[in-house]
Order: C-alpha cells, then sequence, then structure tokens
C-alpha cells in the first residue's frame, strides 16, 4: 500500500509538472525558386525534450518560370445546376424560426470563438521575422506586387498582434528586384504557451462539440437543402 502511494504520488507531481510546462514551437520557413522548406522544432525543459518536423512544400513547374499551387475543390455537378426565379408566401412562423436558427447557429460560432480565443491569448509570440525579395523582370509589375505583399504582411501582422501576446516588434522586409524574375522569401518566429493551456482549450472544445451541431426548426431556409429566390 506504501509503494501505490509513493507511485501514485509520483504520477500526480509528473502530471502537475506536465501542466505547466511550457511548450516552445520554432517555426522556420524558406522559400527560394525551386527550394521550398518549413522546418517546426517542439522543445520542453530548455531543449531537454524536442522533436522535429521537416516539411517540403510547394513545387515550381519546371515548364514556366512560375509557381504552381494546386488545390481541389468540389462545386457540385454542373449538369445539375438550374437558376429559377419562383416566388412564394413566407408565413410569420417562417421568419420569426429562421431568426430563432440564426441566433443559434451565431451562438455556436462565436461560442467557438471565444474558446480559441482565450487559448491564444496565453500565446506569446516573439522572434517574429518575415523577409521577402520579388522581382517578375518588369519594374511596373514588380513595383505592384511589392506594394500587395507589404499590405499583405501588414493584414497577418495586425491579425496576429489581435490574437496573440507579442513580446517583440514584428521585423518585415520586401525588398523589390527589376531586373529579374526572382522571389524568395523567409518567415521564422517562435511561439510558446503552457501544456495546460493546450489541453484545457482541448477540453472545453470536446465538449462544446459534443452536442453537435445547433439543430434547426424545420421549414425554414435553414433547414432545407434548395432555396428559392423571391
Amino acid at each position: 500500500m506504501f509503494w501505490v502511494l509513493v507511485v501514485l504520488s509520483i504520477l500526480l507531481l509528473f502530471f502537475i509538472l506536465i501542466l505547466f510546462t511550457k511548450l516552445t514551437i520554432l517555426i522556420n520557413y524558406y522559400h527560394h525558386n525551386d527550394n521550398d522548406d518549413l522546418k517546426i522544432k517542439f522543445k520542453i525543459w530548455f531543449g531537454l525534450i524536442k522533436y522535429t518536423i521537416n516539411v517540403p512544400l510547394i513545387k515550381v513547374d519546371d515548364n514556366s518560370p512560375s509557381i504552381v499551387v494546386k488545390s481541389k475543390s468540389k462545386m457540385g455537378d454542373s449538369s445539375t445546376e438550374s437558376t429559377s426565379e419562383d416566388s412564394k408566401q413566407i408565413t410569420a412562423e417562417e421568419v420569426e424560426n429562421n431568426l430563432s436558427n440564426a441566433k443559434k447557429l451565431l451562438h455556436h460560432v462565436f461560442g467557438l470563438h471565444r474558446i480559441v480565443r482565450n487559448f491564444f491569448q496565453k500565446v506569446t509570440m516573439k522572434g517574429f521575422e518575415w523577409n521577402t525579395l520579388i522581382g517578375l523582370g518588369d519594374a511596373a509589375h514588380t513595383g505592384t506586387i511589392t506594394g500587395a505583399i507589404w499590405a499583405f504582411k501588414g493584414s497577418i501582422i495586425g491579425l496576429i498582434s489581435h490574437y496573440l501576446k507579442l513580446k517583440e516588434m514584428p521585423k518585415i522586409t520586401v525588398t523589390p528586384h527589376f531586373q529579374a524574375a526572382v522571389i524568395q522569401t523567409r518567415l521564422t518566429c517562435i511561439i510558446q504557451f503552457r501544456i495546460g493551456h493546450a489541453i484545457l482549450a482541448g477540453l472545453k472544445l470536446f465538449i462544446f462539440w459534443r452536442g453537435g451541431l445547433p439543430h434547426f426548426k424545420k421549414k425554414t431556409n435553414f433547414a432545407n437543402d434548395k432555396t428559392k429566390s423571391i
């Protein structure tokens, strides 16, 4: 019995230690022409335990000086799609049901948003650097894309600073290359949070989704697969 209590006490102390352990994630993304690499390193206890993931990403088209990003999306069978203008009567009950269903949907979405946002507020980021060298071979086009990249990076930094705790001011640069077609970018950052906070957020998400999606009332635009325009 004594040894059982000793073992349970050790396990309890180890579990508490895990909860308060700070997980450090180092992200290093690099892209230069046909070289593309994403490295993610996880560390705890000052690097005593660490794990690294190397992920190859974008492929470059060998037949043209361009980057090829492939994605698949299914929009449905075009042969079955049709457009029509029909009229129907909308009763007061349908309006009430639609408003009730919209309220349920918004409550569900905002509930999930609150859980994720509360976790993000406990996540810190430092050492954020994002440097880009871009050239399209044409001065006018290069200038245009340079401005667009600056705007895009600014919006990303705005989102990060809104949701995460930044310990340092992010460093971002966009350097235009007017003489050649080239793209080179490097992004590095360090993310830290306690494992206990991640476990708590995971439990909240599990409880939140355990009841499934909100149940909509019948005979409304939310419940029908097909809708009619008025």
